[in-house]
């Protein structure tokens, strides 16, 4: 569902100095449009129409979504990546229905595997940049780490269709079966479990998911010693999650899977990241100038509205 945005235009501007005046700052100076307007949307008292508007620049004749929508991705095409950050774009101002979805969804159904699900990079990328730790192959399988999140948003947003059910099918055999994982995977499980129709089910899923995360040691519990948790193969240095990184609103089940001081400690952790500039740093590897310029925005917005969620002061 959408958020009420934070203030209205009548509404006196954020603290000077405070966290939410920084990051507008660093916002108006770095961020796409669509980041801008997503921005003002959720602090600013914004329009969703702006937001919607900005975001139809990436939406492709096919229904899906490209354009580097998902800046690690370049290129014109429609992506299931792009794809999924449109529909969580257009979750989050109340507009994830209607005519819109309905296309979406006739684009995933193009695109899905024999099994249902979603492939993380569709060969139709290939002639494109795109960053070296998502390759593409010429017959990618299907995986949770795209699907898990399309499936959950559209569920959360009560959409009915066809591609749901077998999709829904792959998410529940690929989350009942994990046995080793890795943080991105665990975050498109959670973003697939928090709204699953089967509540029961989900619940039961959500907690073995999380005594894999503390067993494998997924999660940096004491962010004054990240050196004490592993990263994960293939990851960058440096590139840890922190209880936040899953549970990114209280009543997510990943919630559950933290102490109230872990997760106080993590949100202490996400506060201090905020830089200089005003903006939060990628702890991913950055692989080109354009697509970490324009990553930082979007970090930056999600930031703020996961410390908003807990309670955290922005204005002063």
């Amino acid at each position: 569902m959408a958020e009420k945005p934070l203030s209205s235009p009548s509404s006196p501007p954020p603290a000077p100095g405070s966290p939410l005046a920084r990051a507008e700052r660093f916002v108006w100076l770095t961020a796409r449009v669509l980041e801008q307007r997503r921005f003002a949307y959720h602090f600013l008292r914004g329009g969703a129409d702006e937001v919607e508007a900005a975001l139809t620049a990436y939406l492709d004749e096919d229904g899906g979504y490209g354009h580097g929508l998902e800046p690690d991705l370049r290129g014109p095409v429609s992506q299931p990546l792009h794809t999924a950050h449109a529909l969580r774009v257009l979750d989050s101002i109340g507009r994830c229905g209607g005519l819109r979805v309905e296309r979406i969804c006739r684009y995933l159904t193009a695109v899905s595997t024999h099994e249902g699900a979603l492939p993380a990079i569709h060969p139709s990328q290939r002639g494109y940049p795109s960053a070296p730790f998502v390759p593409v192959v010429d017959d990618p399988p299907g995986e949770l780490l795209s699907t898990g999140p399309v499936v959950g948003t559209l569920h959360r947003n009560q959409v009915w269709h066809a591609w749901l059910f077998r999709a829904t099918e792959f998410c529940w055999a690929a989350v009942e079966s994990l046995e080793k994982s890795h943080p991105y995977e665990v975050q498109a499980a959670v973003a697939f479990l928090d709204s699953a129709p089967d509540r029961q089910r989900a619940e039961a899923a959500a907690d073995r998911l999380g005594r894999l995360v503390r067993d494998q040691r997924l999660a940096v519990l004491d962010p004054d010693h990240p050196e004490e948790f592993p990263v994960a193969d293939g990851y960058a240095p440096g590139e840890h999650h922190y209880p936040h990184d899953y549970a990114r609103v209280p009543d997510s089940l990943a919630r559950g899977w933290f102490t109230d001081e872990e997760l106080s400690r993590s949100l202490d952790f996400l506060a201090a990241e905020q830089a200089e500039d005003g903006g939060w740093p990628i702890r991913w590897r950055a692989w080109a100038p354009g697509s970490a310029l324009e990553w930082r925005p979007i970090v930056t917005i999600e930031a703020l509205r996961t410390l908003r969620a807990y309670g955290r002061p922005l204005d002063g």
